[in-house]
């Protein structure tokens, strides 16, 4: 199964940050297996959540898929 399979996979039950699809699949490059999906039609939303504490803060991206309203 490919890297962009599992991720989508993931997506669908929760959202993900680069750290988690690192351990979990073994990829580097999440921004660009979501913009591939973006690309593919799936609506992606990207927040911007601190991992670090109130005096030493780290921004990362967390992705979450959105559901479709049909």
């Amino acid at each position: 199964m490919s890297q962009q399979t599992q991720v989508l996979n993931h997506l669908k039950k929760e959202p993900l940050t680069p750290l988690v699809a690192l351990r979990k699949y073994g990829t580097m490059r999440l921004a660009a297996i979501v913009f591939n999906l973006r690309d593919e039609g799936h609506n992606i939303k990207t927040d911007i959540v601190n991992v670090g504490t109130k005096r030493n803060t780290k921004y990362v991206a967390k992705y979450s898929l959105l559901k479709n309203k049909n």
